[in-house]
């Protein structure tokens, strides 16, 4: 056995160019090229849901975005669910209280009584989407039952009838997804944003 020719052959054949090629192969074909492909046709069958579906004014400028939960004030907006996070996107999280937790009891009790009172209710009917923090505490999203409960009071504020209302109410309602999944939802910030365009509307 030739060992000079064996030794050639190594040397001109090393194994860590065929490792390092398979290498930039995965990392710019999987990390950047499949990655701007599926960039590039989510934004052309998705444009808004591709770049957060913000919140856009008719200027032009961003008010923030339909996936963000946003505190409301004044008795002519439906409010949204309580942050422990201040509504901050940067400070996102749960408060991981158990639902023995005494603290928790007691801020769910004055929640609930802050909002029977706001919304001329017994306490008892006050749904807990309304008292409780969601895990992300940004969850722009309520059941129909919470919507259902400020309605009286948005359309007072207002000079609105209650059927008009509730019509803005309906046009917003998000059914289950396929039928089965999830629960029929309402998207606070953008019921809140018909109800200025009604206001604005000839």
């Amino acid at each position: 056995m030739n060992t000079s020719n064996t030794s050639a052959q190594r040397t001109h054949n090393p194994l860590w160019r065929p490792a390092i090629g398979l290498s930039l192969f995965g990392l710019l074909g999987a990390g950047l090229v499949y990655a701007l492909i599926a960039t590039g046709i989510a934004g052309a069958l998705f444009p808004a849901q591709a770049n957060g579906s913000l919140i856009r004014d008719a200027d032009g400028s961003v008010r923030g975005s339909l996936l963000v939960a946003q505190p409301f004030t004044g008795d002519g907006y439906f409010q949204t669910r309580p942050s422990g996070a201040g509504y901050d996107p940067m400070t996102s999280s749960g408060s991981n209280m158990a639902r023995s937790n005494p603290k928790l009891i007691k801020r769910v009790a004055d929640v609930t009584a802050a909002v029977a009172a706001r919304e001329g209710v017994d306490p008892a009917r006050v749904p807990s989407d309304l008292v409780t923090q969601s895990g992300s505490n940004l969850d722009p999203e309520l059941s129909p039952a919470a919507v259902q409960l400020q309605i009286p009071r948005v359309a007072k504020a207002r000079g609105m009838t209650t059927e008009q209302v509730q019509a803005l109410v309906n046009a917003q309602l998000k059914p289950r997804q396929l039928g089965v999944l999830g629960a029929p939802r309402i998207n606070v910030i953008a019921l809140n944003r018909s109800l200025d365009a009604a206001a604005h509307a000839p």
